[in-house]
C-alpha cells in the first residue's frame, strides 16, 4: 500500500474543507477575533487504536501554515479513554474552521484501526492475516486503507485496476471459472495476480486446474473451508486461500484455524463505528 501523502493528500483535504466551508465559516468569522490564538488537545473519549494523526495535522495546517503540533500517541498504539492524542496551537479561527473535517477523518480512521486490531487479535497465533475489501465510502478509500494497516491488517487490491478478482457475475458471463481465469491470464501483465471466487467444490477444482493464484472461498462453513484447503494444497503449486462472507469477531478464528491464509472482512470499512474524539480548546493571550 502506498500511503496518501503530498499533493494527493492535500488535494483530498482541500476538497473536504471546501465542501464544509463553502463561501466562508460565517459563525467563526463573525464571532472570533481574527488575531485570536488558541491551544488545544485532541482527546480520546473512548478507547481506540490510534490512526490518522498526520491527516488531522495536515488538515489544520492547510488553514494555518504556522500551526504548532505535537503527537502524544504513536500511530498503531492503544489509547485509553481520556488519553491525549496530540496537542496543537495556532490561529483560533483556523482551528475552529478545520475542526470538523479533521475530527471526522480522525474518528473514522481510529474506529477502523480499532476494529481491525480486534480481528487481528482474534486470529493471533494462527498465521492467518486479516484483509480489508473495496467496501469503502467513495473518496475515503485511501484513508480507510491507511487505518486498516495502522490496526495491523493488510490491504486487498486498491481498485479494479491492480488485481484480477473473478466473482460470481464474472463467472456467469464468461462461461465458468476456468474460462474466466484463462482469459484473464491471457490478458494480464506479468506479475498481476489472478484471484477466483468459488462457491462449490467443482468451481474450486476449476480454479485450481486453470492456475488461479488466489482462491477466494466465499460463504462456506469452517468445515468446508478446512476440506477445500486440504484439496487445494495437494498439488505442487498451492494457491493462497482466502475466506470471506459475513465474517464476525465470533466466527473469524474458526476460519483461520480451518486453514485460510487470509480472511477478508468488509465490516472493517463498511460498518465503521467511529471513535469518540474531541478538540478541547483553550484561549491564548494575543
Amino acid at each position: 500500500m502506498t500511503p496518501l501523502s503530498g499533493a494527493a493528500l492535500d488535494g483530498k483535504l482541500r476538497a473536504f474543507l471546501a465542501e464544509d466551508v463553502g463561501s466562508g465559516d460565517v459563525t467563526t468569522d463573525w464571532t472570533v477575533p481574527e488575531n485570536a490564538r488558541a491551544a488545544a488537545r485532541l482527546l480520546a473519549k473512548s478507547a481506540c487504536v490510534v490512526s490518522g494523526l498526520p491527516v488531522a495535522r495536515r488538515t489544520f495546517a492547510l488553514l494555518d501554515p504556522d500551526l504548532v503540533w505535537a503527537d502524544e500517541a504513536p500511530t498503531g498504539s492503544h489509547a485509553g479513554a481520556g488519553s491525549t492524542l496530540a496537542r496543537l496551537a495556532g490561529r483560533a479561527q483556523a482551528l475552529l474552521t478545520a475542526e470538523r473535517v479533521a475530527l471526522n477523518l480522525l474518528q473514522r480512521m481510529c474506529g477502523i484501526a480499532t476494529a481491525t486490531r480486534r480481528y487481528v487479535d482474534a486470529v493471533a497465533g494462527t498465521g492467518c492475516r486479516i484483509f480489508d475489501t473495496r467496501k469503502t465510502a467513495p473518496g475515503l478509500r485511501a484513508f480507510d486503507r491507511m487505518a486498516v494497516a495502522d490496526g495491523g491488517g493488510s490491504n486487498h487490491r486498491s481498485g479494479l485496476y491492480d488485481q484480477v478478482l473473478i466473482k460470481d457475475n464474472h463467472r456467469r458471463l464468461s462461461g465458468g471459472v476456468a474460462n474466466a481465469v484463462r482469459e484473464a491470464r491471457r490478458r494480464a501483465p506479468s506479475g498481476m495476480r489472478i484471484e477466483a471466487e468459488v462457491e462449490s467444490e467443482e468451481e474450486l477444482r476449476e480454479a485450481l486446474e486453470s492456475g488461479a493464484d488466489i482462491v477466494l472461498i466465499d460463504n462456506q462453513t469452517p468445515e468446508t473451508v478446512r476440506r477445500w484447503c486440504a484439496l487445494a494444497r495437494r498439488g505442487p503449486r498451492a494457491p493462497v486461500i482466502e475466506a470471506s462472507g459475513n465474517m464476525t469477531l465470533e466466527r473469524v478464528r474458526a476460519y483461520a484455524e480451518a486453514g485460510a491464509d487470509r480472511i477478508s472482512v468488509g465490516a472493517l470499512t463498511h460498518s465503521v463505528e467511529a471513535a469518540d474524539i474531541s478538540l478541547e480548546l483553550e484561549i491564548q493571550p494575543t
